[in-house]
């Protein structure tokens, strides 16, 4: 889109300190212990939790989140959702550090779909301890045009027959608590009249980075080899009130994995293992 070719380029960098109680946190808040200290290798994906992007009620959109401009390009479209993303882990982050996070926007892309005119923008993200790149990453955001009809809640069903599966209970206070860890103002999550008269989804809608974050922990419990690498597609929304199955397939170099809600999936991904890029 030539009128947002002046965005493309633009960077910025911020820093934060990686403390434990935002990751303990989360781990809580799926169920897990809570007992890490500083010093420990952060979960990943746990970086999510951090760089927020604190802005005063006048610099927010009618969304909840920060209003359009600034850093991003201000798309006309009214729906934005993070899409998909690819990461490679070069070495580990380390809880109690202070890191600091580059980022730039590489592109930004008009196409037309099912739904409409989407307008995406990819940004690379690079994290670095002092000790060198940790993280790369490119996120896909999607902008797109009003939504004409709901979709409907999918139907609850049995775990799927694969190696790994696990269920969640993507209930509001999950909802609402990650949206607070992740200083994530986006009212799809957590305003359920927001979410169904603004925006025409039929319930709460479950973050995209959620659900990445408990793809690759399921990962982590049951792959041998450290994780070098990670991308994720989200091809559906996920809903509260219906359980969410969190599944893989071990394979060779890592493991596909994704999120299901009755007999659809939400998000997709691949993970590798194998010597960092």
């Amino acid at each position: 889109m030539s009128e947002f070719d002046d965005w493309v380029g633009r960077s910025q960098t911020s820093t934060d300190t990686f403390d434990c109680a935002r990751s303990n946190a989360l781990s809580l808040a799926l169920g897990g212990e809570g007992s890490l200290k500083a010093g420990d290798r952060m979960p990943l994906l746990h970086h999510w939790l951090y760089f927020w992007d604190v802005k005063p009620p006048a610099g927010l959109g009618t969304d909840g989140h920060p209003a359009k401009g600034g850093f991003l390009p201000p798309v006309p479209l009214p729906r934005r959702m993070w899409a998909g993303g690819r990461l490679i882990f070069h070495r580990p982050l380390l809880l109690g550090a202070e890191v600091s996070k580059t980022s730039t926007i590489l592109s930004v892309t008009e196409k037309t779909g099912r739904t409409g005119t989407l307008v995406f923008v990819t940004v690379r993200h690079e994290l670095n301890a002092g000790e060198g790149v940790a993280i790369t990453e490119e996120q896909d955001l999607v902008y797109r045009e009003p939504a004409s009809a709901s979709l409907p809640v999918p139907t609850a069903a049995p775990a799927p027959a694969t190696a790994w599966v696990e269920q969640i209970d993507p209930n509001p206070v999950l909802l609402f608590r990650y949206s607070a860890l992740t200083m994530n103002g986006h009212r799809i999550h957590y305003d359920r009249p927001y979410a169904v008269e603004e925006e025409a989804y039929p319930a709460l809608v479950v973050h995209g980075p959620l659900q990445a974050t408990l793809l690759i922990g399921i990962a982590e419990r049951n792959l041998d080899e450290p994780i070098t690498g990670f991308s994720f597609r989200g091809q559906q929304p996920a809903f509260d009130g219906v359980p969410l199955h969190v599944c893989g397939e071990p394979g060779d170099n890592g493991a596909e994995v994704w999120t299901q809600q009755g007999e659809a999936k939400n998000m997709v991904a691949t993970v590798t293992t194998g010597q960092s890029a």
